[in-house]
């Protein structure tokens, strides 16, 4: 059962949403309270849980299909859709709740709307076109706005903008990567692939070139004072060998460094809350 809750809920990718919602509270230049980041992570990792569960609820059939997820538990048989679909709703609803105690009514909202939109617009859209990521991304973008918004903040604020704004540049090579890796599962579940993450001449060049935007929209950071220049350079020294490995196609690799750059961008913001 644990096993299942957990192939379920995919915790990983839930909790990097919720370090990237901390992340945002941390920006916020007045002062937060210990224990509000902490919540804020636990709301937005409840709320992508639940996601998760309702995803495979409604996506079964195409589970079934590949190999990386024909053993999730809806997929393989060992729990219903409709289990699934009350399971993931119980704990959405747990993480709008705590957002709504840690900062009220507006991100609960934000965050019920990143559920909706996941949901409702991403998730059907894929199936119908490989350019479904400019929706996917906005979603995987919201969490440093209701970090943001816990803290006090008003989400048309530039700060909160950029740093929204690189975590949606990284999703994009990031889901490259991952479609590229499993290609074959993709075409035998019927979803449309993006030629530029297939072929092998137009990947290096455009994903190359992405990844380099990304690691130098990364330094707006210091460029408007939302960092120190000492700790963007601990951060370009740590985030260099990505665009190294980039360019020697060592595309493993390069994956597990993707996976880490919303913990390195938040930790860089965290790093600045404490020394400054």
């Amino acid at each position: 059962m644990t096993r299942s809750l957990a192939s379920l809920f995919r915790p990983r990718l839930s909790m990097l949403n919720g370090i990237a919602a901390a992340g945002g509270v941390m920006l916020f230049p007045g002062p937060t309270g210990g224990s509000l980041p902490w919540l804020v992570f636990a709301g937005i990792t409840l709320l992508a849980a639940g996601g998760s569960a309702l995803n495979q609820a409604l996506e079964f059939e195409a589970d079934r299909l590949m190999l990386r997820t024909r053993l999730r538990p809806v997929a393989r048989g060992n729990m219903q859709p409709a289990m699934a679909t009350l399971i993931g709703a119980a704990v959405v609803l747990g993480g709008i709740l705590l957002l709504a105690a840690a900062g009220g009514s507006a991100p609960a909202l934000l965050g019920g709307g990143g559920i909706l939109c996941y949901l409702c617009v991403y998730t059907p859209l894929k199936r119908r076109t490989p350019y479904a990521l400019a929706a996917g991304a906005v979603c995987g973008a919201l969490p440093p706005f209701i970090g943001w918004s816990c803290a006090g903040g008003s989400i048309q604020d530039y700060r909160i903008m950029l740093l929204a704004g690189l975590l949606y540049l990284w999703q994009i090579p990031h889901f490259w990567l991952f479609q590229r890796r499993h290609a074959d599962d993709y075409r035998k579940a019927g979803f449309p692939l993006l030629t530029a993450a297939t072929v092998d001449t137009l990947f290096i060049g455009l994903f190359g070139l992405w990844t380099v935007a990304m690691v130098s929209a990364t330094m707006l950071l210091p460029a408007f004072g939302l960092v120190s220049r000492s700790i963007a350079t601990c951060f370009a020294l740590l985030i260099l060998p990505m665009i190294t490995l980039a360019l020697l196609r060592s595309e493993k690799t390069v994956f597990f460094c993707l996976n880490l750059f919303p913990l390195l961008v938040t930790l860089m913001i965290a790093a600045q809350k404490s020394f400054y």
